[in-house]
């Protein structure tokens, strides 16, 4: 096997939204880069390619047109309510979300604008929370969506890559996996690691990990960029937290097998400090993906407020654990059922007015900047187009014109036999005699009424109130959800520059990290729990610092 060696100002491994972010800052400083992944090329732009593009701004244009008032001090207390900072390593952390709020109320926007990016007009609002103005949740909608999703955010970074490596003033190179640091003098100064075999993968799809041959790059500054541990459920599982119950048995996958935090031990044993490793972000509203592209490949719905959600025997999730209100409240509660999977009980109706599918694949519209197609599928009746492919073609979907049928429908699928149909049948009753007033007694039918005073939840994402068993609202839809698999909350611990820091807090020259490595900040800018649309603008503002700061 053959050994290449080169060497560079700054190396940047990983090449997702954070690694593409930093490379382009280095870049715009004048440095030479060096930007490796062991993935094909086909993967340039990482999770965040497959992602619905969402992104939290502060007091938007967006919010003010649609009559949101927003400002850094909601956002802030939002933001700290949610993350309940409580260790003395999460003093980076704290002020790393200090930063980001600044950059979220300030200059990101504009600076993204300046990219060529734009956003969807409604604002989307994502963990209502639903417990006091001091807990967790986001007191107003902040979830703008990029026009053209995932790829929307990614490609303006990327085609800069791609306009330095035309240059001569960026390699980037495919199928390198990094396996060590190189320290000299007591700094980091470069990695090494194996060549793999090129693969013909495609986006997303697992590639082979052949080795034929190995690698060293002499680096000025390291910047790691590497991603989490979604994709490896082995140790998604050995770091569960006992505060989140038991991990399951079974969980489905929402990002690709490459998000396998390889780079953990490698960092580690060059001296970076990992914390808030037992901090970490999945969805319970997963369902199995009908035309799967990696292994266990899930797909979360992005529900409105109005479906049913029952355990999987049937008792109805307690206040206010409410699709869209409390991602992690939810899991918590979940896992002391002692089953891995949940129900909806939902209406055609409410399906066409608030199922909406994370991941830009699902979105045709917004990823292919279509209005057309986006008039057609979001306001014409009837579902769109890639929530029907799950609805003639999921496994996880029951569709019945009557509440019996459904019932036993229920009972009959994989997982049916924990549910007490009675206890169905009577949460189905008694919600529907709820409807009969505007006024009521019911949480979560008083909480999505005053929703409807939102005009983007009334307009897009929630229902108009109405029985289940309304024939009007067509037929009843039960829905089999799983935990899936997302983001790692904590990471290498770095200062604000992105330096990462070893046990005792002291930076490890010539070492950075960014994205969700270094947990989207500082080692856990988001705490214990994230406000959504958080993530991108987290590799989005790492990966920014980390660049500049290796490039100085």
């Amino acid at each position: 096997m053959t050994k290449s060696t080169l060497s560079t100002d700054v190396l940047v491994i990983g090449w997702g939204l954070a690694g593409l972010v930093a490379a382009c800052e280095a870049l715009d400083a004048g440095k030479r880069v060096i930007l490796i992944d062991q993935e094909p090329r086909t993967n340039l732009g990482g999770q965040a390619w497959w992602s619905f593009g969402g992104l939290f701004f502060i007091d938007s244009p967006e919010q003010r047109r649609m009559g949101i008032k927003d400002s850094l001090e909601l956002a802030t207390q939002d933001w700290f309510g949610n993350a309940g900072f409580d260790r003395p390593e999460d003093e980076w952390p704290r002020r790393w979300a200090e930063a980001y709020l600044n950059f979220a109320a300030g200059e990101k926007r504009a600076w993204l604008r300046e990219r060529g990016v734009g956003f969807f007009p409604v604002v989307g609002w994502a963990e209502r929370g639903g417990y006091g103005a001091l807990g967790p949740g986001n007191s107003v909608p902040r979830f703008h969506i990029t026009w053209g999703t995932g790829p929307g955010i990614v490609v303006p970074f990327a085609a800069r890559v791609e306009q330095g490596e035309r240059q001569g003033r960026i390699t980037i190179l495919p199928r390198h996996r990094v396996t060590g640091l190189v320290s000299a003098d007591g700094a980091v100064a470069g990695a090494r690691g194996d060549v793999l075999a090129t693969s013909a993968a495609e986006r997303g799809e697992e590639s082979s990990r052949d080795v034929i041959g190995g690698f060293e790059i002499a680096a000025g500054a390291t910047v790691i960029a590497s991603g989490g541990i979604g994709g490896n459920h082995d140790l998604v599982r050995a770091a569960w937290p006992e505060r989140l119950g038991t991990p399951p048995a079974h969980m489905l996958s929402g990002v690709p097998a490459y998000v396998d935090g390889s780079m953990q031990p490698v960092a580690e044993a060059a001296g970076a400090r990992l914390i808030n490793g037992d901090r970490m972000w999945h969805y319970v509203e997963g369902i199995t993906n009908w035309d799967p592209v990696w292994p266990s490949h899930g797909i979360r719905i992005l529900p409105g407020p109005s479906s049913l959600w029952l355990d999987a025997t049937g008792k109805r999730l307690p206040v206010p654990l409410f699709p869209g209100f409390d991602t992690l409240g939810t899991l918590a509660h979940l896992r002391t059922t002692g089953h891995d999977h949940s129900w909806f009980v939902t209406s055609r109706q409410i399906v066409e007015k608030e199922f909406a599918l994370s991941g830009s694949e699902q979105n045709p519209d917004l990823t292919g900047k279509d209005v057309g197609l986006l008039l057609k599928s979001r306001l014409a009746k009837g579902p769109t187009a890639p929530v029907q492919s799950f609805l003639d073609e999921g496994e996880d979907f029951i569709v019945e014109n009557d509440l019996e049928s459904l019932l036993e429908q229920m009972r009959r699928h994989p997982g049916g036999d924990a549910l007490d149909i009675d206890r169905v049948r009577n949460e189905v009753l008694a919600r529907d005699l709820e409807m009969d007033n505007d006024f009521t007694k019911d949480a979560q039918i008083g909480m999505l009424r005053s929703m409807r005073g939102y005009r983007g939840d009334k307009l897009i994402r929630t229902a108009s109130p109405h029985r289940l068993q309304d024939p009007a609202a067509g037929p009843l839809i039960a829905v089999k959800l799983h935990v899936l698999t997302r983001k790692s909350l904590g990471g290498i611990h770095t200062d604000l520059d992105g330096r990462a820091l070893d046990a005792d807090g002291t930076v490890i020259p010539g070492l950075f990290a960014a994205g969700e490595a270094s947990g989207f900040g500082g080692g856990g800018v988001h705490g214990y729990r994230a406000l959504e649309g958080t993530f991108l603008g987290g590799c989005l503002f790492s990966g920014r610092q980390a660049g500049r700061a290796a490039a100085g």
